[in-house]
């Protein structure tokens, strides 16, 4: 059975093409949203296996959706991939502290997303709380550092 991949998107062009072309990379069927508000509403309704979320959208951006889906016991252990051109050190940290699984900047390929997307499903809840942890450990260590 497919799993249900959630993809919120502001380009049209992009979303679009994932959407025809990670399905070939994977057994998955994408459902698409072309911002945060609508990308936040739809995974609280259809509950995915995996969302890949834009940062930079109009409305809600792709942090304050992870932030938000965290934060609801309902939708706290959905993987999240970030796909994101906001390529600097502080981005990443933001999108991981954020609550994200796997952080890929764009341009990516579909294969390289597939691939996030299966490695994020893999994490299991235990695990993604060890790592929040240790990230947590690690942010600590960089403001003190700062």
């Amino acid at each position: 059975m497919a799993k249900v991949v959630l993809l919120v998107e502001d380009d049209h062009d992009l979303r679009e093409l994932l959407a025809l072309a990670l399905p070939y990379f994977g057994a998955f069927q994408v459902v698409t949203a072309e911002n945060g508000d609508i990308g936040l509403e739809k995974a609280c309704e259809i509950m995915p296996d995996c969302i890949v979320l834009d940062v930079k959208m109009p409305g809600l951006n792709g942090l304050a959706v992870a932030r938000a889906l965290r934060g609801d016991s309902a939708t706290a252990n959905i993987p999240i991939v970030i796909l994101s051109a906001m390529a600097q050190d502080f981005d990443m940290f933001a999108g991981f502290a954020s609550g994200a699984d796997r952080y890929l900047l764009k341009p990516t390929k579909p294969q390289t997303i597939a691939a996030a997307i299966v490695e994020s499903m893999d994490i299991a809840a235990a695990e993604r709380d060890r790592m929040y942890n240790e990230f947590a450990q690690r942010s600590e260590e960089w403001n003190e550092n700062i």
